[in-house]
């Protein structure tokens, strides 16, 4: 009862305040107010996950079927914002209650149980120390919640890569191409699988762990991201 009693003077005293316009939460509200939900830059992907931009990105590169984005990217807008927020603010809970709400959207347009596993692109184990957290992980929990399915770590980054920005697509498919490695992966064939990151931009990430995870014959990869530009 004390704790309770001290919980409830700290919210008087230091409320808990929106991730993107710093307004004091109600007790009913989660890193973001309703009003900032309102205002995300919400993408239709889900709607045509097998015919869009970012699956075009994805061909011949990767066996994947659909590919999905919740949040359409700009510079300077809420998703760069809330990205910058999750990577370097210490922020993996914004990322996990993120991936809630995209889940439930997925869950609302009948993705219910279309997935085994959601499956995040991992971290070099370093980066991760330094970090705290992978990101990708707190986002496809968020995800995996919603839909009631596991998450698993079906990937390992085997060395560490250079930043992609200012890459070209055929500079980035280098860096990656040869980084991830499956484990687990007798749990793997005959799976249906979400692979999620966070941001996507030519997709050479994304392919390059679609390729490590085919080669133990899933039934289907899908891709889903937090954030992806044009």
């Amino acid at each position: 009862m004390r704790f309770k009693y001290w919980e409830d003077f700290l919210s008087l005293v230091l409320p808990e305040t929106c991730c993107l316009c710093k307004r004091s939460l109600f007790p009913f509200e989660e890193q973001l107010c309703k009003i900032c939900i309102s205002q995300l830059p919400v993408t239709n992907y889900h709607l045509v996950p097998k015919e869009n931009d970012l699956k075009v990105k994805l061909m011949g590169l990767a066996p994947v079927e659909r590919v999905m984005a919740y949040l359409r990217f700009s510079k300077k807008g809420f998703s760069q914002k809330l990205l910058h927020q999750i990577k370097y603010k210490n922020k993996p809970e914004l990322a996990r209650v993120l991936g809630l709400h995209y889940g439930y959207l997925l869950k609302k347009n009948g993705f219910m149980n279309n997935w085994s596993h959601v499956v995040p692109v991992p971290l070099h184990v370093r980066k991760q120390e330094i970090r705290g957290y992978n990101q990708s992980e707190q986002f496809a929990k968020g995800i995996a919640e919603a839909l009631e399915i596991d998450c698993r770590v079906f990937l390992i980054r085997k060395r560490p890569t250079e930043t992609q920005t200012n890459k070209s697509r055929i500079e980035r498919w280098d860096n990656v191409s040869a980084v991830f490695e499956a484990c687990a992966t007798a749990e793997i064939k005959g799976k249906k699988m979400l692979l999620v990151d966070d941001v996507m931009t030519t997709g050479a990430t994304l392919a390059s762990c679609a390729v490590s995870l085919n080669k133990y014959q899933p039934e289907a990869i899908d891709l889903a991201v937090l954030a992806a530009g044009n």
